[in-house]
């Protein structure tokens, strides 16, 4: 009998990365003079980095977390959602049943050479400044992985 062993690796956002992207997205927070709630979960959605900004909106601290599961779990940003769904009423409706899909933007998926490892999210602003904030955390992943090759 011939025996067949597999093994799957994958990568998955460390803690001290988390840490850095959420430090910048709090920089970010404050160039804009706004407070945030900003959330970090690994590749499957669990939590691995939150700071709710001094008076961030109390709704925020949820819908950071949602959008960063959104953008890891679907591995899709959260605004291109939308597009997507909105021509489809029956979808897009029914969305309401599903409580952590977030469709409009501030989550991002976070990827190392096209590789999803987490995802971000971010809450307190338009959606326009969330996804600002989430640009400048992901700005940093950028230069540290241009850095490492």
């Amino acid at each position: 009998m011939t025996e067949f062993v597999s093994a799957i690796s994958s990568k998955n956002i460390s803690l001290e990365l988390s840490t850095k992207l959420l430090e910048a997205a709090v920089e970010k927070g404050k160039e804009l003079g706004m407070p945030f709630s900003i959330s970090i979960v690994d590749r499957v959605g669990n939590l691995k980095a939150f700071s709710a900004m001094d008076n961030a909106p109390v709704l925020s601290l949820d819908i950071a977390q949602n959008k960063a599961f959104s953008a890891a779990t679907y591995n899709r940003a959260t605004h291109e959602w939308y597009d997507r769904l909105k021509d489809d009423p029956p979808l897009l409706h029914g969305l309401v049943h599903t409580e952590r899909l977030v469709i409009f933007g501030g989550g991002y998926p976070i990827k190392i050479d096209g590789e999803l490892i987490g995802g971000i999210g971010v809450s307190g602003g338009h959606y326009t400044h969330d996804m600002q904030v989430c640009e400048a955390a992901l700005e940093v992943l950028e230069q540290l992985t241009t850095k490492a090759v």
